[in-house]
């Protein structure tokens, strides 16, 4: 009952394809008056890249275009500072299929290597590992020196529930004051047993602006297998997982090797450090708005958010 009801709240809210019609109203009955004690502010991180695949800083409110449901919007604020914390939550795959070939050792490697990106008694991290059901491993700290034995404990074992997990987390990571937030999914890829689609979690995600990045660490063969299917994948057919990072403002990046999974998570913690941060005033009304994220400069690429839920 408890899925059944969430499953049909997240549909009302991640329908972003689908705009709800104002009903019609009675021209003679009096307009309900609204009052708003305060603007109420949608964030936006946003990531923005050359055509080479190279960071874009330097940017202002001018450069930048939002449009929300299709309609531009001012821009109220533009934060891009290096030295904000982020807060991160880090979710480890300890399910069954981590034990086939070197995956699990990667997966450690890729943990280790992240950690040593961040900064101590700054950044806020927490570490999540999840089989058929999310763990709480490590809650939120700045303390990383406590974080570095999180995974030795845990064997792999169980069925995958890759998008429930995700979902859970970015949950728990909405109630984090930073402004520079993001899950880090440490995986290999395969879900097999969640309630929840990417498409739902993704409209969750987005929706309170937590971008989810995806490490995949899988052997090569597996990698290029993988890729083969996303890219057969007709529009009509069902989000996977790279939809899910996407539509988040995040990304899926693949290691296969030790190095890989060092220069992953160097790449993904500089560019979340090197995000702009932008605010527009919200909607008034209760709806899934589309939000689209441009610079007005040739060539980039912005990842942002792909919507919120309004009110």
């Amino acid at each position: 009952m408890r899925h059944a009801f969430l499953k049909l709240v997240l549909a009302i809210a991640v329908t972003a394809s689908l705009v709800a019609k104002p009903q019609a109203q009675d021209p003679s009955s009096p307009k309900p008056e609204t009052f708003r004690s305060a603007v109420d502010l949608v964030t936006i991180q946003a990531s923005v890249k050359d055509a080479h695949g190279r960071i874009v800083s330097g940017l202002t409110t001018n450069d930048f275009e939002v449009r929300d449901n299709g309609q531009l919007r001012p821009i109220l604020s533009l934060r891009s500072d290096r030295e904000s914390p982020l807060s991160l939550a880090i979710l480890v795959d300890m399910s069954g299929s981590m034990r086939v070939d070197p995956r699990i050792a990667l997966v450690r490697h890729a943990y280790n290597a992240l950690l040593a990106q961040l900064r101590p008694d700054r950044d806020d991290v927490a570490v999540f590992t999840f089989d058929s059901a999310l763990h709480d491993r490590r809650g939120f700290t700045s303390d990383l020196a406590s974080l570095r034995d999180a995974l030795s404990e845990f064997e792999p074992f169980g069925t995958t529930s890759l998008y429930d997990a995700t979902a859970a987390t970015a949950r728990k990571l909405a109630a984090r004051s930073g402004t520079r937030k993001a899950i880090i999914v440490l995986t290999d890829g395969i879900d097999t047993s969640s309630d929840m689609t990417p498409r739902e979690v993704s409209g969750l995600a987005s929706s309170i602006d937590v971008p989810v990045f995806v490490v995949v660490t899988v052997p090569w063969l597996d990698q290029r297998l993988m890729l083969n299917a996303m890219e057969r994948a007709m529009p009509s057919d069902s989000a996977d997982l790279r939809d899910l990072a996407e539509w988040t403002g995040g990304q899926v990046m693949f290691a296969t090797t030790p190095g890989e999974t060092v220069a992953a998570s160097t790449q993904l913690i500089d560019g979340l450090r090197q995000q702009y941060v932008l605010a527009i005033e919200a909607a008034i009304g209760r709806e899934w708005r589309r939000l689209d994220v441009r610079v007005r400069r040739p060539s980039t690429v912005v990842k942002a958010r792909s919507g919120y839920f309004a009110g």
